[in-house]
């Protein structure tokens, strides 16, 4: 059974930063593309960064460009995402997402993904 476990996630002020990790289990995606979403109440969700199993393709939404940083550790089947200068226009519920097909370009959305975690939650305070 695979199992995405989200991590990391909480209640941060406007300019703060929080590390979300996302830890895999029962198969390997280190050859797969890996994503973060995220949902705001009464919003549809939205895709936030996607990276390859190389980082060779990395794909940002352009609310966080240069903010939030995605990165992988395929060893421990895991992806991160580092969040900074956060807004709380960030505020939402973070998804992570695993592509289970065999391609190697990560898509924007959230159709491309075959596996998804529980959410966790990330406030930001004004």
């Amino acid at each position: 059974q695979v199992q995405l476990v989200e991590s990391g996630g909480g209640l941060v002020q406007a300019g703060g930063s929080l590390r979300l990790s996302c830890a895999a289990s029962g198969r390997t995606f280190s050859r797969s593309p890996m994503g973060w979403f995220r949902q705001a109440p009464g919003k549809e969700r939205e895709f936030v960064a996607a990276r390859s199993w190389s980082g060779g393709s990395t794909y940002y939404a352009d609310s966080v460009k240069g903010r939030f940083t995605i990165s992988r550790d395929n060893a421990k089947n895991t992806v991160y995402l580092q969040m900074n200068s956060l807004k709380p226009e960030d505020t939402a519920v973070y998804y992570c997402a695993a592509d289970g097909s065999g391609t190697y370009f990560p898509s924007r959305g959230s159709m491309g993904y075959d596996y998804w975690g529980q959410g966790t939650q990330v406030t930001v305070s004004s």
